[in-house]
């Protein structure tokens, strides 16, 4: 009798298809609305206030909290957020049902820690200049979300009085960190967070389409390689595992051993906050 298998790439398929329809179950019970109350509620009960800044391409929502004077800018970047609904329908509002970055933010001690949503997170009517779903699918890394979200951190600076900045994503806002890193000249430390820091190799791993409009940090190492950096992985994360960090690792010239932490008993969404005390004092910067 024949035994019938599942390839490796039919078994990866099986894997996303599953973590897709579990975020699906979950959003439908949580609207934008609630989405983005509930981030705020997580930001106020922290001390952070909310912010809205023009970055030209697109208005960025973020959350602040700031104590003078601050010599450096700690800045966390949202993950994808609520990008798909199903394997072949975008969402129509990507704000976050779980903003894990958000939550990182919260539990740093820096006296400025700027929290900072995608393009498109968190909006209402007025603030939701140049949405549309490319921005969270095909183009969610394009050189118009870079350019904003620089001249977003750019305006924050100068609010703050910073000299100095820290750049910490999650999930796809690593990608974000590391090419916004890549095109500033006051960046102390770059630190990501299961992050798939090469989208080419993550999007073949998953047999996914590619992102066609987006720029890749694996291509652009050169910029990025002289600075100290790390980058958190879940043992656990199917999503984004080990394999994609170290392609970019590797393409950096960079040593694994070093700039590379693998989390035990972590996958892709859990359980960062509950660690990132002890994860952050790693940080370089």
């Amino acid at each position: 009798m024949a035994v019938l298998t599942m390839t490796t790439a039919r078994r990866r398929k099986v894997r996303l298809a599953a973590l897709l329809a579990s975020a699906i179950l979950a959003a439908c019970s949580t609207g934008p609305d609630a989405r983005r109350e509930e981030a705020a509620q997580i930001a106020a009960a922290a001390g952070f206030t909310q912010i809205r800044i023009d970055g030209g391409p697109f208005v960025l929502t973020g959350w602040l909290r700031a104590a003078a004077p601050a010599e450096r800018l700690i800045v966390y970047i949202e993950g994808d957020g609520l990008a798909w609904l199903n394997k072949t329908r975008l969402s129509g509002d990507p704000t976050p049902r779980d903003p894990v970055a958000l939550e990182l933010a919260t539990k740093d001690p820096g006296r400025a820690v700027l929290y900072l949503g995608r393009p498109c997170q968190y909006t209402d009517n007025d603030s939701a200049r140049g949405c549309t779903a490319k921005y969270w699918s095909s183009h969610r890394f394009a050189p118009e979300v870079i350019d904003a979200t620089t001249a977003v951190i750019d305006e924050v600076k100068r609010r703050t009085g910073a000299r100095t900045v820290v750049l910490i994503g999650y999930s796809g806002g690593a990608d974000v960190a590391a090419l916004v890193a890549g095109r500033r000249s006051d960046v102390a430390a770059l630190a990501t967070v299961a992050g798939p820091l090469d989208h080419r190799a993550w999007t073949s791993w998953h047999q996914v389409s590619p992102l066609t409009g987006s720029l890749n940090p694996a291509d652009e190492t050169a910029r990025t390689a002289a600075l100290p950096q790390v980058h958190f992985v879940g043992a656990d994360d199917e999503v984004v595992p080990a394999a994609i960090v170290k392609s970019y690792l590797a393409r950096a010239g960079l040593d694994a051993g070093s700039a590379l932490v693998v989390v035990p008993g972590t996958d892709h969404h859990c359980c960062w906050p509950e660690q990132w005390p002890r994860l952050r004092a790693q940080v370089p910067g």
